[in-house]
Formats: C-alpha cells, structure tokens, sequence
C-alpha cells in the first residue's frame, strides 16, 4: 500500500536526515542567534540549521516512521502525527519569538519551507490518500 510504503520512506529521509547533521563534511558550522543549547551548530547540507537536538528528534521521527511502516494503520496514525507535528512547527518557525523553539531547536530560515512541505505530504497520507482509495470501485 502506499500509506506504508510514505512512511516507510519518510522514515528512512528523517534516519539519514538525522545521520546527515552529524557529519562535519554535509553541515558546515553555524550560529544560532537565540539558542540556549550550547551544541554544535550547523546548517545541514548548507541549508537547514540544525543542532544535535534537531538531529535527535529527526531520528525519533525515523524509527517511528519505520515502525509504523509496518501496518497500515501505524502508516496512517504516522502521517497524521508528522502533519499535525510539522505543521506547528510551520507556524512555530513563522514567528520570531519562537522560532528556535524557546531555544532549543532552531526551526528558521529554510527549515520553514520543509516543514511546510513535510506537513502537507504528511497530511494527504494521514488524512485524504485513505478516503480517495476507499472510494475506488473495486474490480
């Protein structure tokens, strides 16, 4: 089913998303204005800030994602929890007061765009993909 096989590859895009921000060559170093964190600071693949808490959550999102890729239920229980998640998220990282949330996480810059994008995905396949195939006549 392709509920499954979303959080599947969902799951595996958060591991090696998470794994990514670890390695020196793929995240040159950054500097978070308003983090509370004093971790390393990076910009994933150039482009998304990142920090080793950012990092940690995104593998959290993996083994879940994979997790649930097990069933079709979990599949779709995952796609509504990353909708509902990065979609806050969106907001969070809209609003200057709160986008490094509280200083922990820096959810900014271009990381806005991907969470959004993240969000919506994530949305067609918790909330809409199961509704458009239950209502396919079956042959």
């Amino acid at each position: 089913m392709a509920v499954r096989t979303f959080a599947a590859a969902f799951g595996l895009v958060f591991l090696l998303a998470g794994a990514s921000g670890f390695i020196r060559g793929l995240s040159p170093e950054h500097a978070h204005p308003g983090m509370i964190v004093s971790s390393e600071s990076r910009l994933a693949l150039g482009l998304f800030p990142v920090n080793v808490l950012h990092n940690l959550v995104h593998l959290a999102f993996g083994v879940w994602g994979l997790v649930e890729a097990r069933t079709v239920y979990g599949s779709v229980i995952y796609g509504k929890g990353v909708a509902l998640i990065y979609g806050l998220l969106t907001a969070l990282g809209l609003i200057p007061a709160t986008n490094t949330a509280f200083g922990l996480v820096p959810i900014y810059g271009n990381d806005v765009w991907l969470h959004a994008v993240l969000a919506a995905v994530a949305a067609y396949f918790g909330y809409i993909h199961m509704r458009t195939v239950r209502s396919i006549p079956q042959a």
